[in-house]
């Protein structure tokens, strides 16, 4: 019986038996010189070249030898698939002196690139309560699965004279639980070359209501078709500095798009309360010779401007919907009280550009800020679960002044692993857009 378990037929097992079989004897140790330079030596002599057997090398250089294993076998540790090729020698290298065994060797330099400092996981009096990683999964519907919601959104672009990071990420307390984010963030360009108008949008559903992830997601797609049906207009009033007419017009499409809201929360047969989101947006336009900046919205949350080194709240409170006037780009800041744009020499109030039809009576405060942005700017929106902290604790607007105050605006990796520096007491969704000024 062969090791395939075969019979054995043929000269093949009669040699195999020769060579393995138990009854062949042991040969022993020869005592006939066999090594590689007695082989040499013997080939030599049988071609007649009369070649000398060369030295063996010693010192550092000299190389181990290592057995050879034939090829297309397993190859055991230390053994190589086939001989390595002889090493060219001249005869004037080889009447060299062999270094001593302790010459000193010369160490070669590598420049190691210097890398940024490390995200840190947390700041503050001490770690937070929960874990820094996702734990639980949403429950998941199978004849709903577009309901899913994903636990971190990454997103950025370039356009004029900015830079946009833009994220949102689901809260410690949320991946804990397995309950979705309930921020919703949409960024969006409308329009092409210098006329485009970028829209970041972001929108915080309710607490403790079962929809809430779908109310702060279709806030935010109401509001980006209003604002992409009206984007010729909306572009041409930012370059034009017609910060009356923004302020008038964007409060029209904020109110119908919450209004939206409420019609779906009545379709579903529920109270509006429960199916209602906080609305925070920033307009950009592409022009590169054009830094107005817009920020309007409805609902709590944050606006910082990182400027010279030193964080600036400029959130535009409850009362005050007016915000800072824009001034420049050739327009004269003749404004009235309430924001809206008189002519050059009349005096004569402007009024409301028609965007949309009138809407219902507002329910909550309208918000809106336009400034003109300084090179070297950082402007940063965010809903609550990020403001809230920034506010509260001095430690976190230090470091991210650190990671934000650079030449260049960070990374997308960069931008999500600053802004999920979490803070304990703090374990809401983090959404947040930051534009960096060139």
């Amino acid at each position: 019986m062969s090791q395939q378990g075969g019979r054995p037929t043929g000269h093949e097992d009669d040699w195999w038996g020769q060579l393995y079989g138990d009854t062949a004897d042991d040969t022993g140790p020869t005592t006939a010189p066999d090594s590689l330079d007695d082989r040499f030596a013997s080939a030599a002599g049988a071609v007649g070249t009369g070649a000398a057997v060369p030295a063996p090398r010693a010192g550092p250089d000299a190389v181990e030898d290592l057995p050879v294993f034939p090829p297309g076998l397993p190859r055991p540790p230390g053994f190589i698939l086939e001989a390595p090729p002889p090493e060219r020698v001249t005869p004037a290298e080889r009447e060299k002196p062999a270094a001593p065994a302790d010459a000193p060797r010369t160490a070669t330099r590598v420049d190691v690139p210097t890398l940024p400092p490390t995200p840190v996981d947390y700041v503050g009096s001490g770690p937070p309560t929960y874990a820094p990683e996702p734990t639980a999964l949403p429950p998941a519907d199978p004849d709903d699965l577009d309901d899913l919601v994903a636990d971190t959104v990454l997103d950025g672009a370039h356009y004029g004279a900015c830079t946009l990071r833009a994220v949102s990420l689901r809260g410690d307390s949320a991946r804990y639980r397995g309950e979705p984010r309930r921020d919703s963030l949409l960024t969006a360009r409308f329009g092409t070359g210098e006329h485009a108008l970028v829209l970041v949008a972001m929108a915080t559903g309710a607490r403790a209501t079962p929809n809430a992830h779908r109310a702060a997601a279709e806030a935010c797609h109401w509001i980006g078709r209003a604002v992409g049906r009206s984007h010729p207009r909306l572009a041409e009033d930012l370059r034009a500095a017609r910060r009356g007419d923004l302020k008038s017009g964007l409060h029209r499409l904020t109110d119908r798009s919450l209004g939206k809201l409420r019609a779906s929360a009545a379709e579903q047969g529920i109270e509006p309360e429960e199916y209602a989101a906080t609305l925070r947006c920033l307009l950009l336009p592409a022009d590169p010779e054009c830094r107005t900046r817009v920020f309007f919205g409805v609902g709590a949350g944050g606006l910082f401007r990182l400027r010279d080194g030193e964080w600036q709240d400029i959130e535009p409170h409850a009362g005050d919907v007016t915000g800072e006037p824009v001034v420049g780009f050739g327009s004269l800041p003749a404004e009235t009280p309430d924001g809206d744009r008189l002519t050059m020499d009349l005096g004569i109030t402007t009024p409301p550009s028609p965007y949309e039809p009138a809407p219902e009576p507002p329910r909550e405060p309208f918000r809106f800020r336009a400034s003109v942005a300084r090179p070297g700017d950082a402007l940063l929106m965010c809903t609550g679960g990020l403001a809230e902290p920034l506010r509260g604790e001095p430690e976190l607007s230090e470091y991210l002044t650190g990671r934000w105050s650079g030449a260049t605006p960070p990374g997308l990796a960069a931008f999500l692993a600053d802004t999920q520096v979490r803070v304990k007491g703090y374990s809401d969704d983090r959404t947040a857009a930051a534009v960096w000024e060139a």
